[in-house]
C-alpha cells in the first residue's frame, strides 16, 4: 500500500510507546504473510520529511522513526518503517481520525492477539509508566544526578559531600 498517515498514525504512536520500539514492514499480506513487495509506484510515496511533517500532528511528543527499502532475493522491494521508543514520555495521540483519537495512549499489547490498541489496562500503563521512569532516570544520571537512599535526588556533588558528612560522624563516634 502506499503512504497514508492515516492508515498507519496508531501503529506508529504504539510501535514508539513500548520498551524497544518496532518495525512496519509493507509488501507482507497481513495474516497469511505472503510477500508481495511494493511497486515503484508505491516506493516514491513514502518521502521520510513528508512522513514526518504528517506524523507530526498525531503525535505529542513527536515520534522518531526511519524508512528503509530492502529487497529479498526474488528481487521484491519493501518499505520498512523502524520506529524508536520514546526517550523520556510516553506518546500520547494528538488528532482524530477514522483509526485514532485524541488523548489516548496506543501500546503494543502482548497479553492477548498482538495489536495497536489503546491502552485499557493496569498492565500495559504500568508497563509504560516503568519504561519512562526508568529512562528519565537513567536522563538524569547521565547530567550528574543520583538518588540517594531516602529516596531524594541529589547531584554527585551532593552526594559526595553528605557521604563525607556521614563518614566523619562515624570517625567522631571512635
Amino acid at each position: 500500500m502506499p503512504w497514508n498517515v492515516v492508515a498507519f498514525a496508531k501503529d506508529i504512536l504504539a510501535f514508539s510507546n513500548v520498551q524497544d520500539g518496532g518495525t512496519i514492514i509493507i509488501g507482507i499480506e497481513d495474516g497469511t504473510f505472503h510477500r508481495q513487495g511494493i511497486s515503484k509506484e508505491q516506493r516514491q510515496t513514502y518521502k521520510i520529511d513528508v512522513m514526518r511533517d504528517q506524523m507530526t500532528a498525531f503525535a505529542d511528543p513527536h515520534v522518531n522513526f526511519s524508512i528503509d527499502f530492502p529487497n529479498d532475493n526474488d528481487s521484491r522491494q519493501y518499505a520498512c518503517i523502524r520506529i524508536e521508543p520514546f526517550e523520556e514520555i510516553p506518546v500520547i495521540c494528538r488528532k482524530d481520525s477514522a483509526d485514532t483519537r485524541a488523548g489516548v495512549i496506543y501500546y503494543r499489547n502482548r497479553n492477548r492477539r498482538v495489536e495497536s490498541a489503546a491502552v485499557s489496562n493496569s498492565y500495559d500503563m504500568r508497563e509504560i509508566v516503568e519504561i519512562a521512569a526508568v529512562r528519565m532516570m537513567l536522563k538524569k544520571q547521565r547530567v550528574g544526578f543520583s538518588v540517594g537512599a531516602d529516596g531524594a535526588t541529589q547531584t554527585e556533588a551532593d552526594a559526595f559531600a553528605n557521604a563525607r558528612a556521614e563518614l566523619g560522624k562515624e570517625l567522631e563516634g571512635l
